[in-house]
């Protein structure tokens, strides 16, 4: 026994480890209920009883050199590991940080807002909460009209004359009673009706309400100016046709539909194989607008327009679920660029 004793002291002693595999192997060759120190310390029951002690010295000495020789391959297996990773050098710059890109919302209200811009139309803002007469009534709405409903109308609960907006024409009112002929104004900003969500509405979205008055405005101007636009926005090659139409407001009235951007005119499921799109209503501002607005309906006429920004941005990047703009997820927003 003595001379296994010497050759296990030896092996011990000489044990490399490189890999923690190595270190494993140790721990299950001498350390392990089952290893070889533990086989010899098995062997003690058939040891005579006046050499037990000297064996059993010799036993538990083994098994201290084992243990400590295990320990001291752990922390320097550890030390190896630590070493692996290079330090950080605290005298280079720190990594950039990433560009973040513009919401497509953003990119369609900017593109927007700089076609009209150029044409003459002054940028204007109004309240998101308005009353009743700037929202409902100026625009000659009866009372009875269902868009008054609190189905499609959010109303303060406080206040029953106070609404979220439900369009931006409001904005026109106010600016047309602040201001004298001619205008020429563009509004944009957010608008509620309580509809249900889906991929194809929501019950907040974006709306550009534009309008010009002025003497002797005709129809024609407001065709042009709606071609112009869908060619700035949509290339020259867009085709566009105006569809009879009501609206209280305006009169006569219009869809301005244009041929379908995803498959060109041929037929799909966007367009419900009709090879056109609505992208906005239009038409000549209603004399009664001018009159609630002091303007003489006699001296001047008008056009306004609206549509939504969501719209609009769905077809020019070919999105098809409206909630993907307000679901902020980052994968779905860092594929736009700065400009469209």
């Amino acid at each position: 026994m003595l001379e296994q004793v010497n050759q296990l002291t030896k092996d011990i002693e000489q044990y490399v480890v490189q890999h923690e595999a190595d270190l494993e192997a140790f721990r299950l060759k001498f350390i392990n209920k089952k290893g070889s120190v533990a086989q010899l310390f098995a062997k003690l029951p058939g040891i005579p009883t006046s050499e037990k002690k000297a064996v059993g010295k010799i036993l538990n000495e083994l098994k201290e050199t084992a243990q400590t020789k295990y320990r001291y391959l752990t922390n320097q297996q550890k030390k190896l590991t630590q070493n692996t990773y290079p330090k950080e050098d605290l005298t280079l710059p720190p990594p950039p940080d990433s560009l973040g890109a513009l919401h497509p919302l953003t990119l369609v209200k900017h593109t927007i807002l700089s076609l009209f811009e150029k044409i003459g139309f002054t940028i204007t803002q109004g309240p998101e909460i308005e009353d009743d007469w700037h929202n409902f009534g100026a625009l000659n709405f009866p009372a009875n009209h269902p868009a008054r409903d609190m189905v499609d109308t959010f109303f303060v609960a406080k206040d029953p004359d106070k609404v979220l907006r439900t369009h931006t024409s409001s904005v026109q009112i106010r600016v047309a009673e602040q201001q004298s002929p001619p205008i020429r104004a563009i509004s944009l900003g957010r608008v509620y009706r309580n509809e249900t969500i889906s991929a194809r509405a929501h019950c907040v979205f974006h709306q550009v309400e534009g309008f010009y008055i002025n003497q002797n405005v005709s129809f024609v101007e407001l065709k042009q100016t709606l071609l112009y636009f869908i060619q700035g926005l949509f290339g020259p090659a867009v085709k566009m046709r105006l569809r009879p139409s009501y609206f209280p407001f305006t009169e006569p009235s219009a869809e301005v539909d244009i041929d379908c951007r995803v498959c060109t005119g041929q037929g799909c499921n966007i367009c419900k194989y009709s090879g056109w799109v609505e992208i906005m209503g239009a038409g000549m501002v209603d004399p009664a607008v001018l009159k609630n607005c002091h303007i003489d309906p006699l001296t001047y006429t008008g056009f306004a327009f609206g549509m939504g920004i969501e719209r609009i941005a769905m077809l020019l990047y070919q999105i098809s679920d409206l909630r993907l703009f307000t679901e902020n997820d980052i994968r779905f927003l860092k594929q736009f660029t700065l400009y469209i």
